[in-house]
């Protein structure tokens, strides 16, 4: 397909998604959930039809060689097809998000000023290998009353338009426009410059997946982005916390999904707590397969370590490989991970009332964890069902994005002819 052609089906495509977003807009919350409700069935219903475009999906995969991380992101089993209807029912059950009044003032000339949340309108979702973002996506997007233009990757190309079929189906037997939920249907990078420059049709672009990605799409670009970049994530070991419970949380941060966008990348340990602790860790990571990258100190302690370089600071390495540092104190935990981290998601163990106040406080993330593993950050454990992403932005929106995160705000203005 040449270029022209593709611009005329990508029209064609933005002006359904805008008439689709116009009926969203005005759509009553009842409906809004029937409508999720039945998408939630309709993909449990097509499930075996689902999982025969996935396996399409990952045969190309293991031919192409591709890691078993990246496998483990596109594989759709039962549970994660499952997964994804209970996402969207979750989603359907939340309070409405539109509508909502933010703010009322009336001025001293009797203008009474309402500001209220309100859809974007039609939010494009460019995004990576994982398929249940197609799901995660549209079912955000409609309660927050936006349509959505999806683009995937080619990793996932037969499962994502297998689910975006399914659920824009549900969508028109709701009684709802043709063009709620959109994929683009080509794999090339083209399309991708082109949807891009669509400002006249898209109200907000959402890349989600890896920084090359995102970044070429803030380049590009002619409608507001909102971006997640790299998940650089932090654990700090304070002096004093219990060891056994600070393995524990960093095996789970770690290694339970370390392809994931909030796994941990890099542990600081407090220098006093260094020479009984790293001999520990250093069985407990060589039991779990874990490469460690570290300091001079930790590589005294560590001996199977590998030196780090100041690249490995700043790596997400999305695999089974852990930066490790030692640092004097929190002053210079919180240092490094404003000066190395990506502004998502760091923690302290600690039971240090101050320096924890001091972590939370100065540590410059979307979400910052005391006692906890990293590998919470996310919609559906912060109870929004699904997300569309982690922002690192501090505009509009930060942190997990649910339905809330993808509206704006009008101010609705009434007088009784007031004039200025």
């Amino acid at each position: 397909m040449t270029v022209e052609e593709m611009q005329i089906v990508l029209n064609d495509m933005g002006k359904k998604a805008k008439r689709a977003a116009t009926a969203l807009a005005i759509l009553p919350d009842e409906a809004k959930q029937l409508c999720l409700f039945k998408m939630a069935e309709a993909i449990e219903k097509n499930a075996a039809a689902i999982q025969n475009a996935n396996e399409k999906d990952l045969n190309l995969a293991s031919e192409n060689g591709l890691s078993p991380a990246m496998i483990d992101r596109l594989t759709l089993n039962d549970s994660r097809i499952s997964g994804m209807a209970d996402g969207m029912r979750t989603v359907a059950k939340q309070l409405d998000p539109v509508g909502k009044v933010l703010s009322k003032t009336v001025r001293p000339n009797g203008l009474e000023i309402t500001k209220i949340s309100v859809p974007f309108g039609v939010i494009g979702i460019i995004y990576e290998a994982r398929p249940n973002v197609t799901a995660d996506a549209a079912g955000i997007c409609i309660k927050a009353g936006n349509a959505v233009i999806l683009r995937g990757g080619k990793e996932a190309f037969n499962s994502n338009m297998a689910i975006a079929g399914v659920l824009n189906q549900a969508a028109i037997t709701c009684g709802l426009p043709d063009g709620v939920v959109q994929i683009i249907p080509w794999q090339g990078h083209e399309a991708v410059k082109l949807m891009l420059k669509m400002d006249n049709y898209i109200d907000l672009v959402i890349p989600r997946g890896g920084e090359r990605l995102i970044r070429a799409v803030v380049a590009d670009a002619t409608m507001p982005v909102l971006k997640h970049y790299k998940g650089v994530c932090h654990l700090y070991l304070d002096e004093g916390f219990d060891y056994d419970l600070a393995l524990k949380i960093i095996v789970n941060a770690k290694c339970q999904r370390p392809g994931v966008c909030n796994a941990l990348e890099t542990l600081l340990v407090d220098r006093f707590a260094a020479g009984e602790f790293l001999p520990r860790f250093a069985a407990v990571m060589k039991e779990q397969n874990v490469e460690l990258h570290g300091d001079e100190t930790v590589c005294k302690y560590c001996p199977e370590a590998l030196p780090a370089t100041e690249d490995d600071y700043y790596a997400e390495y999305l695999s089974l490989t852990l930066a490790v540092r030692v640092v004097d104190g929190v002053d210079e935990a919180i240092s490094h991970i404003n000066t190395y981290g990506s502004r998502h998601s760091d923690g302290i163990l600690s039971f240090n009332d101050a320096n924890v106040n001091a972590f939370t406080a100065m540590v410059d993330s979307s979400t910052v964890y005391v006692n906890a593993s990293t590998r919470f950050t996310d919609g559906g454990e912060f109870g929004m069902g699904a997300e569309i992403g982690i922002s690192t932005d501090k505009l509009h929106a930060r942190g997990p994005m649910g339905a809330d995160e993808l509206t704006t705000y009008k101010y609705i203005v009434r007088g009784n002819g007031q004039i200025r």
